[in-house]
């Protein structure tokens, strides 16, 4: 059963990805990302990690994307500046999506990793739960990528107050 729910955790999140930076409008874009980082929580909660899933909800699923479409209504982007909507290649995207799940999810049943009605047993995560070990590796291990990543937000941030700046 956890298998399952990766394999459409995994698909959700790829997908919503792909819109990420397929889509027209920004406010798309950016509920889009709400919906990849949602399922990659979900991701965490399958690995016994609750921590890092209620994190990610909370950081970034909440404050940082609150963030970012405040930013982008506040820079009032019109509709008129993207051109016309097209809804035929998402609807045309989404028949794909959802044919391409249903083969994946026959294929796996009919390949026997998955038979319906099994409670096949997976191994458990040898993952360290909770905050210390996490905090440990965090700042020993990946100090440099995780204030590279707190750098790169406050340019973001940056650069998007100074194009708000300039709307004004």
């Amino acid at each position: 059963m956890e298998l399952v729910i990766f394999i459409i955790l995994a698909v959700i999140a790829v997908g919503c990805s792909v819109m990420v930076i397929s889509q027209k409008s920004a406010v798309s874009s950016a509920l889009s990302l709400i919906a990849t980082m949602v399922s990659i929580s979900i991701l965490f909660l399958l690995l016994n990690s609750p921590f890092l899933a209620v994190i990610q909800v909370i950081v970034y699923a909440g404050a940082i994307m609150v963030l970012f479409l405040f930013v982008i209504m506040l820079l009032n982007l019109r509709r008129d500046e993207f051109g016309p909507e097209k809804r035929g290649m998402q609807r045309f995207f989404g028949i794909l999506l959802v044919f391409l799940l249903l083969i994946a999810m026959a294929t796996i049943i009919q390949l026997g990793v998955i038979e319906p009605g099994s409670t096949a047993e997976m191994a458990e995560p040898t993952i360290p739960a909770g905050v210390a070990p996490l905090a440990h590796t965090l700042f020993t291990k990946y100090l440099f990528p995780f204030e590279l990543a707190s750098v790169l937000l406050l340019v973001a941030i940056v650069g998007a107050i100074v194009m708000a700046k300039r709307k004004l």
